[in-house]
């Protein structure tokens, strides 16, 4: 029964689990992402694990009544959207980074045409009405079909963006995404990692997946299409906390360089970000 309906599941959204294909990542109707592994690899028995989101979008304001973050720091990055500087969210597991992106949307200004592109659908973008949703496609059995990240990164550079959100970055796609960043689009992203130095060290990694470039070049591309790194963290206590949000300052001594803006405890720790940029948002910061 469990089998059967692992295999409903996957149907649903265009997805296909057997013993060629034992692992399969989908989403239900209400957005629940759901991961199911089949007999054949599973000692145990055909596993299925549903992760829940919430049916109403949070905002700001909860964020920091859970004590996310502070009140300034949730204007500052408001501000940072609104004014269209690229930011990256990076954090473990259950840190709450698409719950940061959904809430970082949300600053989003209503006239922009937007292109959201995701592995699988998760992101409640709900208050953009030009709207674009883009979601992956795995191959058939045949081994036909597929269409990745880096496609679809691809295609969205033909309709016209205003702004490029990507639910989650893990491969080439790095690639297609940073030139992307640098040719005029405004983009909001996440990635896993530790800290902010770990995920620009797996974004050059990943960027070498797609194209074999120097070192140095990649880390100039990246510093030239990410403006803004926001770390979060799932702390002892299950809550969720922004760690550190800092910017990338250009290369030195051929490493990027990080001006770290505002840390847990710390708050603010000085900014060389572009005044006359953040003043555009209609924002004193």
């Amino acid at each position: 029964e469990l089998e059967e309906l692992i295999r409903r599941i996957a149907s649903k959204v265009h997805r296909e689990i057997n013993e060629l294909n034992p692992i399969v990542d989908a989403r239900l109707s209400d957005g629940s992402r759901v991961n199911a592994v089949y007999k054949n690899i599973a000692l145990n028995g055909p596993i299925l694990t549903i992760r829940k989101f919430p049916k109403t979008v949070m905002t700001m304001d909860e964020l920091i009544k859970k004590e996310t973050l502070d009140a300034d720091t949730a204007e500052f990055l408001a501000g940072l959207v609104k004014a269209g500087y690229n930011c990256f969210i990076c954090g473990g597991t259950s840190s709450g980074k698409t719950t940061m992106l959904n809430v970082l949307s949300q600053s989003i200004p209503p006239g922009e045409r937007v292109v959201v592109i995701e592995d699988s659908a998760e992101l409640q973008i709900n208050q953009v009405e030009n709207i674009v949703r883009l979601e992956c496609r795995n191959a058939n059995v045949q081994g036909k079909g597929e269409v990745d990240m880096a496609q679809l990164v691809k295609a969205s550079l033909r309709m016209r963006p205003d702004r490029i959100i990507i639910g989650e970055v893990r491969g080439k796609e790095v690639m297609d995404m940073i030139q992307a960043l640098n040719t005029g689009h405004y983009g909001l992203s996440t990635g896993h990692a530790n800290n902010i130095e770990g995920m620009l060290k797996r974004l050059e990694v990943m960027f070498l997946q797609a194209a074999d470039f120097p070192a140095e070049a990649i880390r100039r591309q990246i510093t030239a299409g990410i403006e803004i790194m926001i770390h979060m963290s799932r702390m002892r206590d299950g809550s969720r906390k922004v760690v550190e949000i800092a910017e990338l300052a250009g290369i030195e001594n051929g490493i990027i360089k990080v001006n770290s803006l505002f840390r847990l405890g710390q708050g603010k720790t000085g900014t060389m970000l572009n005044r006359e940029k953040l003043n555009m948002a209609g924002k004193n910061l």
